[in-house]
């Protein structure tokens, strides 16, 4: 790990304190881009800022000893770094090129500053295709994730996904028990994971961390950006994780979305948020295709209905 990266995780991460006051990534480049314009030191200038010296980078007196009480825990991070290793954890900064090009370049300046990790980083790299769903199944909507996750494996894709019950762990177990590799994005301990074959998983925020709302939520975003395509097997109208998850997407185009249209209402109303409709289950990931109406074609919309 580079002495940026340390930089980052000091003050960026809560390194297991509660009452960490972190930056965002926008707060720390901000930072890092006035310390780099006014230093000669070629290495990382952050390191050794004192409050004075934040101050004198254009901070007020209360958001300098912020600064430089988080960069003072350099103590706290090598025990954290430490035990994070011990029990087989990772970490990859935003600033690392081992960091997921999907989740960086959709998400920006709001993709997590760090993610951790159990199992092989190198997925992150892969190309991914993603699938959500409730928790609670229909017998179609489980069929509909088994062959999604089994697709995933045969046509090379890696698998993302949350991990809970219902939509994702019969993708998962789908695509593991053909050979395929799969990405967890969990929102609950990283602790509580244990290590498998051909699984990444990652939690954003720490090692320690249990399960909240907020981080399921997060972690819902994740998932969408991670996908090239992300696949809808089932959810609930207007509430639920796979729903605001679903708009998240949506509003921000992060990736292709495809809800399966199991004659539910809740499907019908994905669609008209602008979700692309699968009438049956796909024969082939690589081969979906957002509709689109052309402008030579007047029937195009009557055969998109059927």
């Amino acid at each position: 790990m580079t002495a940026a990266e340390r930089g980052l995780l000091l003050l960026c991460c809560p390194l297991g304190e509660a009452d960490a006051q972190v930056l965002t990534m926008a707060q720390f480049r901000t930072l890092s881009v006035r310390a780099h314009a006014q230093t000669s030191r070629p290495a990382d200038p952050l390191r050794e800022l004192t409050a004075r010296d934040v101050q004198a980078l254009g901070y007020g007196a209360d958001a300098a000893a912020r600064i430089a009480g988080l960069l003072a825990r350099e103590r706290r991070l090598e025990e954290y770094l430490t035990a994070m290793h011990r029990h087989g954890f990772d970490a990859v900064t935003r600033i690392s090129p081992a960091y997921p090009p999907a989740i960086s370049e959709k998400m920006g300046m709001s993709a997590p500053p760090v993610l951790f990790t159990l199992g092989d980083q190198a997925l992150l790299q892969r190309r991914c295709i993603a699938l959500v769903g409730s928790r609670v199944l229909q017998a179609s909507g489980r069929r509909f994730a088994e062959t999604t996750g089994r697709l995933a494996a045969g046509e090379g894709y890696v698998l993302a996904s949350g991990g809970a019950n219902g939509a994702d762990s019969a993708a998962q177990a789908a695509c593991l028990a053909s050979g395929g590799s799969v990405i967890v994005f969990t929102a609950g301990r990283l602790l509580d994971c244990a290590a498998h074959a051909r699984v990444l998983y990652v939690s954003e925020g720490g090692c320690e961390l249990p399960f909240s709302t907020p981080r399921a939520l997060a972690r819902n975003c994740l998932i969408h950006a991670m996908g090239e395509k992300t696949l809808v097997a089932q959810c609930a109208e207007r509430t639920g994780g796979t729903w605001s998850g679903s708009q998240w997407n949506l509003r921000r185009g992060m990736s292709e979305l495809y809800v399966f249209d199991d004659g539910s209402a809740a499907s019908a109303a994905l669609q008209s948020c602008g979700a692309e409709r699968l009438p049956d289950i796909p024969a082939s990931l690589a081969l979906l295709r957002p509709f689109q109406l052309s402008i030579f074609d007047g029937k195009s919309d009557e055969k998109r209905k059927k």
